[in-house]
């Protein structure tokens, strides 16, 4: 199916990458935080894995990856709706995930800002998601880069400081 959709089809270590990097989230939003970070943390290790198995003409040091990763990310948010739902999308996933960090699970103290953020970051992954799947018509970049799920958000604020001189 992802061939028919001009999709590659995933390695096992890049499908087990990202599903490591979901249930991360997931623990994250149920409020297990250390667990949370060991998840997100061995799927990103498993997608360089295999961007690196990918590419193994590769041999830059961590800077020239870094721009490889930047490039990758902007090559795949071409799509003008996309990298508009994405520039609001990913601020919520930020500020969501930071309100999860900090706050507890139906706590009485702390339970709005828990509800808060889970809603935050919900409605920003929808909006990256609905983006991708509906505007751009090609899967994420994380799915290919785990490094995109941190050149996201440093492109996307470099788009908004460009915005904010252009005017």
């Amino acid at each position: 199916m992802l061939e028919r959709l001009g999709m590659p089809r995933r390695s096992s270590t890049a499908t087990l990458g990202v599903a490591l990097s979901v249930a991360g989230m997931g623990a994250l939003c149920a409020g297990f935080k250390l667990s949370a970070l060991s998840l997100f943390g061995a799927g990103i290790q498993l997608l360089e894995k295999d961007w690196r198995a990918r590419h193994p003409e590769f041999v830059g040091n961590a800077a020239e990856r870094w721009q490889a990763s930047l490039s990758f990310y902007r090559e795949t948010h071409q799509n003008g709706t996309n990298r508009t739902l994405h520039l609001i999308g990913i601020p919520l996933i930020l500020g969501g995930a930071a309100g999860l960090f900090v706050s507890k699970p139906l706590s009485p103290t702390r339970g709005a800002l828990w509800a808060t953020s889970l809603g935050a970051f919900a409605a920003g992954w929808a909006l990256n998601l609905v983006g991708h799947a509906a505007f751009e018509k090609r899967a994420p970049a994380f799915s290919d880069d785990g490094l995109s799920f941190i050149a996201g958000p440093v492109w996307d604020l470099q788009e908004l400081l460009k915005f904010g001189h252009a005017r």
